[in-house]
């Protein structure tokens, strides 16, 4: 017992000896000041770059857009805004120590009004500036085109809105299946093809009721979107279309296919008037067959986003 009380003072104090010589070797101090000099670049770097990132982020940002009620196109859907992630970003930047806006990190940020907000009104666009056009095909005939018409979309990897007259649905539940099948969206484009500015509320009722019944039969999904016929429509009958959850959905882009033009008239008639948001009207013609794959091929080339009105409607922010 003595022998070990003995030998505890000796090793604290040859611990204690060890600990000064090392503390005061000058190798130790420069290690420890190269350690606490680089903690201070580090922070020195951060603090420049983060606040430089806070600085200049306004440049970058834009602010959303809420949906509303346009004199001449009526709904217009809203569009997100961007804010840059800060944080993220320093984290991406910090590695080279320097700005560069490639790696700006950006947070989208939804408006305040959305296009359920405002009170019913028909929708002949997208918003302005995102550079997404619908694809829409209204079916009342033209059985013969559709496969064709089905394969192109599907070598050029773009999803249409087909409108569908609930008669022809009727008559064709294979085709139904088979376009939503293909990943297309499907609307309603009436029970049997009136003039909707001529029926009564409770014809209006019973055109849009039908038909969403037979698709729904179909596919199992109920339609949310609703093309009246040639455009023809009362005010009446969009706030019934809305009371059944639908949107009431016109054009800015009319290829007037049914006519059955030369391919090139078709083509021209897109080229001329497409711009961003907009609605291309077509049909299961002749015309629109040929013309499809480059009118597909001419949008992508120009920038422009091919899709269906659901995805034109949506408010996520092309960059």
């Amino acid at each position: 017992m003595k022998k070990q009380s003995f030998k505890r003072p000796i090793i604290l104090i040859t611990i204690m000896i060890f600990g000064y010589f090392i503390v005061q070797n000058p190798l130790s101090e420069l290690y420890v000041e190269k350690l606490r000099t680089e903690a201070i670049t580090a922070t020195a770097i951060k603090d420049s770059l983060y606040m430089e990132i806070e600085q200049r982020r306004k440049e970058y940002e834009k602010e959303p857009e809420n949906a509303r009620i346009d004199k001449v196109w009526k709904k217009i859907p809203g569009y997100n805004g961007l804010r840059v992630d800060v944080e993220s970003t320093y984290q991406k930047m910090k590695i080279d120590g320097m700005f560069d806006e490639k790696k700006l990190v950006f947070k989208q940020v939804p408006p305040k009004i959305h296009l359920e907000d405002l009170p019913p009104a028909p929708i002949y666009r997208g918003h302005p500036e995102k550079p997404t056009v619908a694809i829409t095909i209204n079916v009342a005939w033209g059985n013969e085109y559709i496969s064709s018409i089905l394969a192109t979309l599907k070598r050029q990897q773009v999803h249409a809105t087909f409108f569908l007259e609930g008669k022809w649905a009727k008559q064709n539940t294979d085709l139904v299946k088979m376009i939503f099948n293909e990943g297309h969206e499907i609307g309603n484009h009436s029970y049997s093809h009136p003039d909707f500015a001529r029926l009564t509320v409770a014809e209006t009722k019973k055109e849009l009721e039908e038909t969403n019944r037979i698709i729904e039969a179909a596919i199992g999904v109920k339609p949310s979107l609703f093309a009246p016929p040639s455009g023809s429509f009362r005010e009446e009958t969009v706030q019934i279309a809305d009371e059944m959850n639908m949107q009431t959905i016109m054009w800015t882009v009319d290829t007037i296919d049914w006519r059955n033009p030369p391919t090139e008239v078709v083509l021209n008639r897109v080229r001329k008037q497409v711009h961003n948001g907009a609605i291309i009207l077509m049909h299961p013609t002749e015309s629109t067959s040929n013309a499809l794959e480059q009118i597909l091929i001419e949008l992508k080339d120009r920038g422009y986003i091919p899709s269906t009105i659901s995805e034109l409607l949506d408010e996520k922010r092309i960059k």
